[in-house]
């Protein structure tokens, strides 16, 4: 018998997914079932938030859809927040829950709301399944959540609906779109000119190109132009950050931001490679001057207005750079001593070198940790930091919620990342604010035996809202906590934990965490206001 909950199923392994992640309830029960009769294995996390983030971990390693499955009601209600972030970071999401039957849904109200109403706002689209629909309604999700800017969909499957046989593979699957270059014409013609007489041109990337085929066609277009590149927070290591044409990640510190700034108006062309503004703050609205040569390429129209560009073209973005460098004459890959005077005065606002504080914890991280592995790092002051200083070697290599920028993420990220790829080395750092939100997961990672290091900056306080609410010259108010003995809690979840207050205690423990079946809480003490003037 093919019910409607296996051919939901079946397609989802037919995309790819390996991995689900959520918290079972009586409403969901056929279709966790089905997904691990289809070989996805099913994951319980303590909370439907960070069963989302566990996804999103996943699809960064193996590029399919993440999944989340939540129970009736308080379940779903849950996730919205991971759901609202999927949409925002542009993550392919499928969200799977069940509800009332049809024959009850207008006389049982216990739990009862109206799922795809609440998530539709959030979402690339959220759909009711009813009787006879699965096979069309998985496909359409499918295909929605990874066409274009990704995102997550909804599939609110009744409880009959769930177990009701269904014709086997009612419905063909939807061919996947070819990639769309631009077509040869004026625009196209007028942007390899820009280029041609270009002297300073520079590049601009961001989440539109994730993919490693169009990474790659970054880094040749760069060094075909020789043009630096600055990307978001969620394209770093698109070119990796050691290159000399690379300049890090930029949109949420004004203190890098003052250093690249006369970059980007300096430049005599810029190019938007995939540059999807929803990670930067208001100090990228309209950064460079109106009559300024600007060529964007992106996978949707500007809906935005949070800039414009002279030429716009919508396709695949590194079909599109290799279109417009085509007959570009290689040019002398002579150094850009402008951008080595940039690089250095970064390096210097970041203070590394400093004997212990913020920027202490992360270089030597970065030091001790293998340039494969992959950190993911929560939201707070220390992700900023982090962002600049960290550097990454290629995609995905750094994990983090940049533009709904919830807390929360670090931990769950890691879980779902170390999951899908078990040999690549995992860290993930945090604030002990945002460790304290979902403490629940630390015991999930006890459950599934994963060796993963958890770096936690202890200052006691919300360091980035105290630090705004004192420039704001407002009262200290509720931003500062008791401290945590972070030691005793990890050996109560089933854990290792050491407090660090120098750089070889922390390098030497990373080390040993890297060794062991379970987390290890790294905790890094560097008091309160340590963030002061770093930002």
């Amino acid at each position: 018998m093919t019910t409607a909950a296996d051919l939901i199923a079946r397609r989802l392994f037919e995309a790819g997914c390996r991995h689900a992640f959520g918290i079972p309830g009586g409403e969901v029960l056929a279709l966790t079932d089905a997904l691990d009769r289809a070989g996805i294995k099913v994951t319980l996390a303590r909370h439907e938030n960070c069963a989302g983030f566990m996804g999103e971990g996943a699809h960064h390693a193996d590029g399919a859809p993440a999944i989340l499955f939540a129970t009736i009601g308080p379940g779903l209600a849950n996730a919205a927040n991971v759901i609202a972030n999927a949409h925002q970071d542009r993550v392919p999401m499928i969200v799977l829950t069940g509800c009332a039957p049809a024959s009850l849904r207008h006389s049982y109200t216990h739990q009862v709301f109206d799922h795809v109403r609440l998530i539709e706002p959030i979402s690339k689209a959220a759909f009711h399944v009813e009787a006879g629909t699965a096979a069309i309604l998985a496909d359409k999700a499918v295909t929605i959540a990874t066409g274009g800017r990704p995102g997550p969909v909804l599939l609110d499957v009744p409880i009959d609906v769930q177990t009701a046989e269904e014709p086997d593979k009612a419905f063909p699957p939807a061919r996947p779109v070819s990639p769309m270059a631009p077509a040869e014409g004026p625009d196209l013609e007028e942007a390899r000119r820009w280029l041609g007489e270009a002297e300073r041109p520079l590049v601009i990337a961001g989440l539109d190109v994730l993919d490693a085929e169009s990474a790659k066609a970054v880094r040749d277009f760069c060094e075909a132009a020789n043009a630096p590149l600055i990307t978001s927070y969620k394209a770093k290591g698109v070119m990796p950050e050691t290159h000399p044409l690379a300049l890090g990640g930029a949109g949420l510190s004004p203190l890098i931001d003052d250093k690249l700034m006369p970059v980007v108006r300096g430049a005599d062309l810029i190019v938007l490679a995939g540059y999807d503004p929803i990670e930067m703050r208001v100090g990228w609205q309209n950064p460079w001057p109106e009559d300024a040569r600007v060529v964007e390429f992106s996978a949707a129209a500007n809906r935005h207005w949070m800039h414009q560009a002279r030429l716009n073209f919508v396709g695949d973005v590194g079909a599109g750079l290799s279109a417009l460098r085509r007959g570009l004459k290689e040019r002398e890959a002579r150094p850009r001593t402008d951008i080595e005077k940039v690089k250095a005065a970064i390096a210097a606002a970041l203070r590394c070198g400093e004997d212990w504080g913020p920027a202490a914890v992360v270089d030597a991280c970065r030091k001790a940790f293998p340039e494969t592995g992959i950190a993911t790092v929560d939201s707070g002051a220390h992700r900023i930091l982090l962002s600049q200083i960290w550097t990454t070697h290629a995609p995905r290599g750094l994990l983090q919620s940049s533009g709904l920028c919830t807390m929360g993420t670090a931990v769950p990220l890691a879980i779902g990342r170390k999951l899908a790829e078990p040999d690549r080395p995992v860290v993930a750092f945090v604030g002990d604010a945002g460790l304290e939100m979902f403490l629940g997961e630390l015991a999930t990672i006890r459950d599934l035996k994963l060796g993963i290091p958890i770096v936690v900056f202890v200052d006691r306080q919300l360091g980035l809202i105290e630090l705004k609410q004192r420039g704001s010259q407002l009262a200290n108010l509720a931003v500062d906590f008791g401290g945590t003995d972070f030691p005793a809690l990890a050996q109560a979840l089933g854990g290792h934990g050491v407090w660090c207050r120098d750089r070889e205690t922390l390098q030497g423990e990373l080390a040993a965490a890297l060794e062991r079946d379970s987390f290890t809480l790294l905790a890094a003490e560097i008091g309160p206001r340590a963030y002061d003037g770093r930002l």
